[in-house]
């Protein structure tokens, strides 16, 4: 049974920093890409960022250069290292893999 759930959100100021990880289980994690996804209110469910099994990173336009995704395939974690936050970036936070399995989200808020 596949299960993703997410951690590390959070309120913070604008410019400041959060980390989000997602703790996997259930499937093969090294060998799936895993992406990151975000919901704001009122807003339609938007991509992030994704990184491959072989470590390749991509993101949204929006964030690139501010955030960072990794994994770290020996404890099964995907992570975002969010830097130079915005009150843009307030949402609830997903990550998926396949865009099938989905965790409950992590709540971030950016204040200004």
């Amino acid at each position: 049974q596949v299960q993703l759930v997410e951690s590390g959100g959070g309120l913070v100021q604008a410019g400041g920093s959060l980390r989000l990880s997602c703790a996997a289980s259930g499937f093969s994690f090294r060998s799936n890409a895993m992406d990151w996804y975000r919901q704001a209110p009122g807003k339609q469910r938007e991509w992030v960022a994704r990184i491959t099994s072989g470590g390749s990173a991509n993101y949204v336009d929006s964030v690139k250069g501010r955030f960072t995704i990794s994994r770290d395939n020996a404890k099964n974690t995907l992570n975002l290292q969010m830097n130079s936050l915005k009150p843009e970036d307030t949402a609830v936070y997903y990550c998926t893999v396949g865009g099938i399995n989905w965790g409950r989200g992590t709540q971030v808020t950016v204040s200004s």
